[in-house]
C-alpha cells in the first residue's frame, strides 16, 4: 500500500468511535463533547478533576534543521506513539493543529504521513473543531475595540502612532503585511498604519497554548499590551474591557481535542503556534491532561531543535513545570546530504562523504539538546532510496556523539516500524537519567538571555541590536517584565539568520530587527533577520491542486 497517497491511506483508516478512544484513557463518555463521530473535546470539569493524579513520562520529538528534502517529525511522533502502544504501554500523542496558510501554501498538512498519521486527516488540516477561527475572532475583536475606543473619544489617551496590536487571519497573504486602515472619512474612524499577521503568530494563540484554565486564560488576555499613550504608558486589553468577551469566544477552543492515529492510539491535537515566529508547541492544557491519562506522552516541537526544542524547554517546560524524560531527534539521509552540500535534484545518488559532512548539523542539535540535561536518541526516518552504507554512516557518527541512531520505518509500516525506537525510548525514560534545567535563569537580563541563546544554541559570535532595541528591553525590565523568557523569531532553515547557510556554521552574527512584548503570553519576541510574521504563498501554492472529486471527497491535501 506504500504507493497510496497520504489522503488515500487516511481515508481507508479503520477508525473507532471517539468514545472508545476516550474510554481507553479512562475518559467517561459524558466528559467528551463530540464533534461528529471521530473528534471530541474534553470537558473542563473532567480536566480539573485530574489534578491529583501522577504524571506519565513526557517524550519530546524534535529534528535537525528542515530542508526541502523533508524530515518527518510529525510522522515520527505518530509512529513512536503507535510503537509504544504496540509495546503494551498506555500511550498518547500531543501535536499541534494545522494552519491553513502552510496547508494551502507549500508545507502541506500537519497530521503525519504514510502509515503514521492522525485521522481524520482532512478535518485536521482544514477547519477541524474551529479553534483557529475562534482565536482569529478573539484577536480581531480586540483590534476592533481598539479602533472603536479611539473613534468614540479615546478616553484612555491611546497614541494612534503607538498601537501595537495588529490584525490576523489564518492564511498566507503578503499583501496584508503593511496597510492603512480606517480610510474613507469621518464615519470610518481615524486612519492609521497597521497590518496583518498570520493567526498562528497571534499572541492570543500563544496565550491559549500556555494558559492552564479559563481563569488563567482571561487573566493573560487582560495582560495583553495593545499600545501606548503619548507618554508611553502601556494600554492593556483589560483597560478596554475586552478580556471577558475574548474569553467567551475562546471558551470551547480552550478545551483539548481528542482524535486517533491510524492504529487507534489516542491523539490530542490542540493549539498551533508557529515555531519560527512563535513558540511552536501544542497547548499546555493538552500536554498536562495527557500526562495524567497516559504512561507515555509523545509530543513534538516545531522545526529544528534550535527553534522548537529550545522554546519547548525554555518557555513551555519552564512555565508549565514540565520536564521531558527523553528527546528524540529526527533526521533523514536525504536531509543530511543536503546539509552536506548536495543539491536537491541529486539527493537520490549515494554520497556517504556529503552525508558525513552534513552530520555536523545533527551533531550540533544533539549537543544542544543534551545541554538541557536530557538524554537523546536519534531516529533515522527511512526513505526507500537510502542505502545501507548511508544508514551505517549516520549510526556510526551518532555513536561518536554519545548517542544512538535507530532506523525507523513507520512511514511504510506504521507502529511496527517504530518498535525499536519505542523500546529504546522506554529504556532511557525508565532509567530516570534526565536532569532537566532551562538554559538561563529567570533573573538574567533580556539581552543576556538573547545572547545566551544565540551563542550556546546558534553558536553565534555576537548579537547585533540598535540602541533603540536595547533601550526598549531595558524599559521593559524596569517595568517589571524582566523575568520573562525569550521567544526568538528566526529562520528555521539554518542555525544562522541566513536560510541558505546549512550545516553547522560558526563565526556568524545574529541581527535583532525588532522586539515585541507579549505580556499576556509571558515572553518577549525577538525578531531576527528577514523573518516574516505574515508569510506569503509560493509561485504555485498547494491550493492550485486541492479540490473535490466526483464522490465529494477532498483531493490534493498532503
Amino acid at each position: 500500500m506504500a504507493h497510496l497517497t497520504d489522503i488515500e491511506i487516511a481515508r481507508a483508516a479503520q477508525k473507532r468511535p471517539i468514545q472508545q478512544i476516550g474510554a481507553e484513557l479512562g475518559i467517561p463518555e459524558a466528559d467528551l463533547v463530540p464533534y461528529g463521530h471521530d473528534k471530541a473535546k474534553l470537558s473542563a470539569p473532567f480536566i480539573a478533576g485530574l489534578a491529583d493524579r501522577p504524571d506519565g513520562r513526557l517524550i519530546l520529538v524534535t529534528a535537525i534543521n528542515p530542508t526541502p528534502a523533508g524530515e518527518g517529525k510529525t510522522t515520527t511522533t505518530v509512529g513512536l506513539g503507535d510503537g509504544l502502544a504496540r509495546l503494551g504501554k498506555r500511550a498518547a500523542i500531543c501535536i499541534r493543529e494545522a494552519s491553513l496558510g502552510p496547508c494551502f501554501g507549500m508545507k502541506g498538512g500537519a497530521a503525519g504521513g504514510g502509515h503514521a498519521q492522525v485521522v481524520p486527516m482532512e478535518d485536521m488540516n482544514l477547519h477541524f473543531t474551529g479553534d483557529f477561527h475562534a482565536i482569529t475572532s478573539a484577536h480581531n475583536l480586540l483590534a476592533a475595540m481598539i479602533d472603536n475606543h479611539i473613534h468614540w473619544g479615546n478616553d484612555l489617551g491611546i497614541d494612534q502612532r503607538r498601537v501595537t496590536w495588529r490584525r490576523v487571519m489564518d492564511m498566507n497573504d503578503r499583501a496584508l503585511r503593511d496597510m492603512v486602515c480606517a480610510l474613507g472619512g469621518v464615519a470610518n474612524g481615524f486612519p492609521r498604519e497597521t497590518g496583518f499577521d498570520i493567526t498562528v503568530a497571534s499572541e492570543v494563540m500563544a496565550i491559549l497554548c500556555l494558559a492552564t484554565d479559563l481563569a488563567d486564560l482571561q487573566r493573560r488576555l487582560g495582560d495583553i499590551i495593545v499600545g501606548y499613550t503619548r507618554d508611553k504608558a502601556p494600554v492593556l486589553a483589560r483597560d478596554l474591557k475586552a478580556d471577558g468577551a475574548m474569553t467567551v469566544l475562546l471558551r470551547d477552543a480552550m478545551q483539548p481535542n481528542l482524535v486517533q492515529t491510524l492504529e487507534n492510539t489516542p491523539a490530542f491535537v490542540h493549539g498551533g503556534p508557529f515555531a519560527n515566529i512563535a513558540h511552536g508547541c501544542n497547548s499546555v492544557i493538552a500536554t498536562t491532561t495527557a500526562l495524567k491519562l497516559a504512561d507515555y506522552v509523545v509530543t513534538e516541537a516545531g522545526f529544528g531543535a534550535d527553534l522548537g526544542a529550545e522554546k519547548f524547554m525554555n518557555i513551555k517546560c519552564r512555565k508549565a513545570g514540565l520536564a521531558p524524560a527523553a528527546v528524540v531527534i529526527v533526521a533523514t539521509v536525504k536531509a543530511l546530504k543536503m546539509n552536506g552540500g548536495v543539491a536537491r535534484d541529486a539527493l537520490g545518488a549515494e554520497d556517504v562523504a556529503a552525508l558525513r559532512a552534513g552530520c555536523a548539523n545533527l551533531g550540533r542539535h544533539i549537543e544542544n539538546v543534551k545541554s538541557f540535561g536530557v538524554p537523546v536518541v536519534v531516529a533515522i526516518n527511512h526513505f526507500t532510496g537510502d542505502t545501507e552504507a548511508e544508514i551505517a554512516a549516520v549510526q556510526a557518527y551518532v555513536a561518536t556523539q554519545g548517542s544512538e541512531a535507530i532506523l525507523c520505518t513507520h512511514w511504510a509500516e506504521g507502529g511496527a516500524g517504530a518498535k525499536a525506537l519505542a523500546a529504546r525510548v522506554v529504556e532511557i525514560a525508565e532509567a530516570d537519567g534526565a536532569d532537566f534545567a532551562p538554559l538561563y535563569p529567570d533573573e538574567m537580563g533580556f539581552f543576556a538571555k538573547i545572547e545566551t541563546i544565540a551563542k550556546r544554541i546558534y553558536r553565534a559570535d555576537e548579537v547585533l541590536a540598535d540602541k533603540s532595541v536595547r533601550d526598549q528591553l531595558d524599559a521593559w525590565e524596569r517595568a517589571g517584565y524582566g523575568h520573562l523568557p525569550i521567544c526568538m523569531a528566526k529562520t528555521q532553515y539554518s542555525f544562522t539568520t541566513d536560510p541558505t547557510r546549512r550545516g553547522a556554521p560558526v563565526g556568524h552574527s545574529v541581527p535583532v530587527r525588532e522586539v515585541r512584548l507579549a505580556a499576556g503570553a509571558g515572553f518577549v519576541v525577538v525578531i531576527c533577520g528577514e523573518i516574516m510574521t505574515m508569510p506569503g504563498l509560493p509561485r504555485h501554492p498547494a491550493a492550485e491542486t486541492i479540490g473535490l472529486n466526483d464522490l465529494g471527497q477532498v483531493e490534493g491535501l498532503f
